[in-house]
């Protein structure tokens, strides 16, 4: 009852294990970025001991350069998106063929 958060859920074979990697491969001179950081810090005397802990965001092996998650968060489905948009238009101009739309001359002014 008290911290076991395990009660109640079964695995039943569907684990997934999650390998925590290792901290030492994460080094501040790495990344440029924080390089620059950490050098500006120090020409106002300061010191973060925590910038490490943010390389692995700036790490291009597993998610690449800046550019290039731009691209892949802009771009992302577009494919899919474009497969939709022209199959909805067949679909549209498929259904005027079949069915065409009323002929309505001046479109809203009236006969007198």
């Amino acid at each position: 009852m008290g911290g076991d958060h395990t009660h109640g859920h079964h695995d039943h074979g569907h684990h997934h294990e999650f390998k925590v990697p290792d901290y030492k491969k994460y080094k501040v001179e790495n990344a440029p970025e924080l390089v620059t950081v950490r050098n500006m810090l120090a020409q106002k005397g300061l010191k973060d001991p925590w910038l490490r802990n943010e390389v692995w965001r700036f790490d291009q092996n597993e998610y690449g350069t800046v550019n290039q998650r731009w691209r892949l968060t802009f771009f992302r489905g577009f494919k899919w998106g474009l497969a939709a948009f022209l199959a909805t238009i067949t679909i549209e101009k498929g259904l005027e063929l079949i069915n065409p739309p009323a002929n309505h001359h001046g479109h809203g002014s009236s006969h007198h």
